[in-house]
């Protein structure tokens, strides 16, 4: 990411609401809530797994939501996003933030289910900011780089139970 930009805080406020708001609909099947976050010509790109997944518009955008919305193990999971660096100007910007998913059924301990990072970019469109992409990666490989012995990322196969049908 370049240097901090012009940001103003309102819009700093209204990308933490964009990333709040994304969780939030992801995880009470809110199909049309998480489509509405991104951008027509949005991309994600879920890159976790040998072969990357990669979602394209909003119609697949809203195949991806409608997959984890149906998806039986999915109910009861929370996606929690922080320590986001976000920088730009007051059409475009890009964020960084960790993420976490914890799956919280019947009493405690619950379940990590993942540790990773977004990287976004962003648009403002119409005085609201949307998502232009949204990459989902592990904490692995080249975020870790800096690390001796760090940054090569482990290929990780899909299990059967996360096949995703197009």
């Amino acid at each position: 990411m370049s240097a901090t930009g012009s940001l103003s805080v309102e819009d700093r406020l209204a990308i933490q609401d964009l990333l709040a708001r994304y969780a939030w609909a992801l995880d009470t099947g809110d199909v049309d809530g998480l489509v509405a976050c991104f951008a027509p010509e949005a991309v994600v790109i879920e890159d976790v797994f040998e072969e990357p997944d990669r979602w394209e518009g909003h119609e697949g955008i809203r195949r991806l939501a409608e997959h984890y919305r149906n998806a039986p193990g999915f109910p009861g999971r929370q996606h929690h996003v922080s320590q986001c660096l976000v920088e730009g100007d007051g059409e475009r910007a890009s964020a960084k933030c960790f993420a976490f998913v914890t799956e919280c059924h019947g009493e405690p301990p619950y379940t990590l289910r993942f540790t990773g990072y977004y990287e976004d970019k962003l648009v403002k469109r119409d005085g609201r900011w949307l998502f232009l992409e949204r990459v989902i990666r592990l904490w692995d490989g080249p975020v870790l780089a800096r690390f001796p012995g760090k940054g090569e990322r482990a290929p990780r196969k899909r299990p059967p139970e996360l096949q995703i049908r197009r």
